[in-house]
């Protein structure tokens, strides 16, 4: 790993009792990298964010935030750190910029710098105009925004954000993006690291992802050659009048699908490689044994299906 990472982590480990929550995690984040940790429900992201952010100390390994270690100089590393969680932690009886002076107060910044930074970040994020506008009047997308403002007020070095979006309608979610977009272009040293659970989020805003699941890192890499190490080109939609019976899935399979997978009765999915047809062949083949094709879709390979390889199972189960 760099010496110049702003994130260095060696075996991190993390246990509670007999679990273990992180196990051996070993990976760099380097100065304007935006890094993604996706992994279900349990695989370990949020212990790991939490020993990042000094909130939970490691039970073993070891990791250095901006050159400072995670457990000597905790003080340093929380200077040196940004966090927007996923919960909504403004105060709503604040004003928006209330809420702010709160914040530079707490990292020791006072009178007109303090002064400038709030003028510039809620510049920065479109909420200037409404400084004065008690923040429970806020609509869920701006209340995100001022997280996010809140969160890099101080200058940090890298920022912790905890699925940005959630919840959001595709509008905000797009004005999240470009916000963070615009942040790394006037900071290019800011290094973030980015929980979601929206691949089309971490496709478009990771340079380099990490899959996590029960508490490993099973594969990391760019989105880009992640997908490509599947080795696979189409990705296969079939929905059908009534589920496929195990045998008619035998028999596709067999064409050259991979991966398959029914999340709800009577749609299916699987991966074939590019150029062999295999998608229509499969459809074919299941209305010869008396299906109804209600719809069939044929696209690229996503992230979505490189993260289901791995892990076998969704983002939320």
């Amino acid at each position: 790993m760099s010496s110049t990472a702003s994130i260095e982590a060696s075996a991190l480990t993390k246990r509670f009792g007999d679990f273990v929550a992180d196990d051996r995690v070993t990976f760099a984040v380097e100065p304007g990298e935006t890094y993604g940790l996706l992994g279900p429900n349990g695989a370990g992201k949020t212990t790991l964010i939490r020993m990042l952010t000094t909130l939970l100390p490691p039970s073993a390994g070891t990791a250095r935030v901006r050159g400072h270690d995670l457990v000597r100089e905790k003080r340093a590393v929380r200077s040196a750190i940004g966090t927007v969680s996923q919960a909504i932690t403004t105060d709503e009886n604040l004003t928006v910029r209330e809420n702010l002076s709160v914040q530079g107060k707490l990292y020791g910044l006072w009178g007109r710098e303090l002064s400038r930074r709030i003028e510039r970040r809620l510049t920065q994020v479109g909420l200037w105009d409404r400084c004065a506008q008690v923040t429970r009047h806020l609509s869920g997308g701006m209340r995100r925004r001022l997280e996010i403002a809140r969160g890099v007020l101080h200058s940090p070095r890298v920022l912790f954000l905890d699925e940005p979006t959630t919840g959001l309608d595709p509008q905000s979610r797009r004005s999240i993006w470009d916000l963070l977009a615009e942040m790394k272009e006037s900071d290019p040293e800011l290094a973030v690291v980015l929980t979601t659970h929206a691949m089309d989020e971490a496709d478009f805003l990771c340079d380099r992802v990490a899959i996590l699941d029960s508490g490993r890192i099973l594969q990391e890499g760019e989105p880009e050659k992640l997908k490509r190490l599947l080795d696979t080109g189409e990705h296969v939609e079939i929905e059908t009048d009534r589920p496929v019976a195990d045998a008619d899935r035998d028999v596709v399979i067999a064409l050259g699908a991979a991966n398959w997978r029914s999340p709800v009765a009577g749609h299916a999915e699987f991966q074939s490689r590019p150029g062999e047809g295999v998608g229509r062949r499969a459809a074919q083949l299941l209305e010869e044994r008396g299906y109804r094709i209600v719809h069939l879709t044929i696209a690229p390979v996503t992230l979505e299906d490189v993260f289901f390889s791995y892990t076998g199972r969704g983002l939320r189960e």
